[in-house]
């Protein structure tokens, strides 16, 4: 029986696994929408703007599912790319269907014609089909680089392509998922033995490629008596049930970690290309496990890269591994990361006053209300801080955000795609009132489908990031306060119950109320603009550059900031 290219592509993409496509429909989507409503296995999931359904395809492929998302002709297709470039530098597998003009209208300058080579950079496959013979095959190809190199597959292809015939002789391949073990030569992992075993400080640092590897690592620790640290991506894979953690290093990790780093005498790095040079300077010899072998290297010297994944590589190394006795390096970093935890109790202890909510105690109480399953999805900036720092690991937690590419407003769309992936996971997302305002208008998607998704506003009335990033600096803050709508109305407006917090004494029962709402709920909780969000280290830092700022709005005459900043400095120094 015949078939028509529109009608092969839901084909393929509901045989490779595909439950959800989203979108905007129009123009060169519609014979797509149309071939994938008569076929019935992929919902079409229609969000508002096109970024937002990059991020919830992204939240899909994070989740262990493919994601799929498409755009139409020019201004449609172009709203995905920033959503695909984070779902590219994550490693989420994606498939991406920008559609576009017809091919005949190619080359002139035409209404809503693009160069589909904008997608080169945040994809491992992009190809535009111009024949009905190709379209199958390209297909298969963007969805096999997606599933196999862990990325984005671009499919591309002109509206007026649709309504062909697929020839009978065309070639329609299946996707393929084989099994594969990975892991370095028996010479390689006897040399990381040996190195391992001789040093008088190892320590462990893992990222998320430790996912499905805690008792190997763990056990390796062991061995070694080594502290593990873990990046924001393999918190979750790591940080419970963790008798070796001592955290994270970086903007949001702790003293323990970052010291380690630059005392001990061999590193090995397991399933992370952690992209913050800076916090990775150590005198130790160094070892990089990681499955994409072009990435060893990048980030700091690297005396041995091996090519394998974590997991497999581990169950090979344990028996070449000598156990040691010394455990004093051990026991100094966990000394110093229980003082780094005792800090971070104070903090979220704090629960601040009517207005300015402590960001730290809204967040240790979001961690105790959620489900020990939960889904959690983060706006990048501050959001993400007090999510380090709070949100604790159970083995079954996930934790999402834009931790590759740094984009506000990923939040709330990578909830609507893990709200519909983690089939009954409760999704929480914690927003920044920055990121939250850049995609709002896709409130109306969760309100439209009645996603169950937990929306917590960190509504400090400020790109707070930024604020930072310019003391540090030592300019005045300039353009980074917000005029906030009343988020709580428009939730409300949306079809989502909506709450706003004010007094600290009302944040516990708000948030678990929340988390026990049958249904979608936002709450808008007014946080504290001031509160600290960074290290000891680097907080001196500010203060240093503080005096700077400061005499530069006195002489502008913005006196009233700079007694917000004056106080907020004595609050730093409190702190220290």
């Amino acid at each position: 029986m015949s078939r028509t290219i529109a009608e092969t592509v839901i084909d393929i993409l509901a045989e490779s696994g595909v439950k959800r496509l989203y979108g905007v429909t129009g123009d060169s989507l519609n014979l797509l929408n149309d071939a994938l409503r008569r076929d019935g296995r992929i919902e079409w999931v229609h969000v508002r703007h096109e970024e937002a359904g990059a991020y919830a395809a992204m939240a899909e492929g994070v989740l262990g599912g493919l994601g799929c998302c498409a755009g139409s002709s020019g201004p449609g297709h172009v709203h995905l790319i920033n959503g695909l470039y984070d779902a590219h530098r994550w490693g989420a597998p994606v498939v991406a269907l920008p559609s576009t003009i017809s091919r005949g209208d190619y080359g002139m300058e035409s209404f809503q014609e693009t160069d589909l080579r904008m997608f080169d950079g945040c994809s491992w496959y992009n190809q535009l089909a111009q024949t009905p013979e190709q379209a199958p095959r390209m297909l298969q190809q963007a969805i096999q680089h997606a599933l196999t190199r862990k990325g984005v597959g671009i499919f591309g292809y002109g509206g007026d392509l649709l309504p062909e015939t697929l020839p009978e002789t065309a070639i329609v391949s299946p996707v393929y998922r084989p099994e594969t073990i990975v892991r370095p030569a028996d010479g390689d992992l006897e040399a990381l033995a040996r190195m391992l075993s001789e040093a008088e400080r190892p320590m462990i640092y893992g990222g998320m490629g430790c996912d499905g590897a805690h008792e190997l690592v763990t056990a390796l620790a062991e061995r070694l008596k080594a502290p593990v640290g873990w990046t924001l991506k393999g918190k979750m894979f790591l940080e419970h049930d963790n008798d070796h953690g001592i955290g994270m290093t970086g903007f949001i990790g702790g003293k323990a970690c970052a010291d380690a780093i630059a005392q001990c005498d061999a590193l090995l790095l397991l399933g992370t290309d952690f992209p913050w040079k800076d916090f990775l300077h150590t005198k130790a010899r160094v070892a990089q496990v990681l499955t994409h072998g072009e990435r060893l290297g990048r980030r700091t010297h690297v005396d041995m890269g091996l090519i394998g994944d974590v997991r497999a590589t581990l169950e090979a190394l344990l028996p070449h591994v000598r156990e040691r006795a010394d455990d004093s390096f051990l026991k100094d970093r966990r000394k110093v990361y229980h003082a780094d935890l005792d800090s971070l109790a104070r903090h979220e202890g704090e629960q601040g006053s009517r207005g300015a909510i402590g960001p730290d105690y809204l967040a240790g109480v979001v961690n105790a209300h959620a489900d020990d399953d939960a889904i959690f999805c983060t706006d990048t900036g501050m959001t993400t801080v007090w999510a380090a720092r709070h949100l604790r690991s159970t083995g079954k937690r996930s934790l999402m955000g834009s931790y590759s590419h740094g984009s506000m407003a990923s939040a709330m769309p990578q909830a609507i795609g893990a709200a519909f992936a983690g089939e009954g996971r409760q999704t929480v997302a914690l927003c920044g009132d920055g990121g939250l305002s850049m995609l709002m208008g896709d409130l109306a998607t969760i309100g439209q489908y009645q996603l169950p998704v937990k929306a917590i506003v960190f509504n400090n009335g400020t790109l707070g990031m930024v604020e930072i990033e310019m003391q540090l600096a030592g300019i005045p803050n300039y353009q980074t306060e917000l005029y906030n709508p009343d988020f709580a109305k428009v939730a409300e407006a949306c079809g989502i119950k909506g709450v706003t917090v004010e007094e600290p004494d009302k944040v516990d029962a708000a948030v678990k109320q929340a988390m026990d709402h049958d249904g979608p709920v936002l709450l808008d909780v007014k946080t504290d603009r001031h509160a600290v969000a960074m290290p000891p280290h680097t907080a001196l830092k500010q203060l240093e550059s503080y005096a700077l700022s400061e005499a530069k709005m006195v002489l502008e005459g913005r006196g009233a900031e700079v007694l917000k900043q004056v106080k907020a400095n004595l609050k730093y120094l409190r702190d220290l």
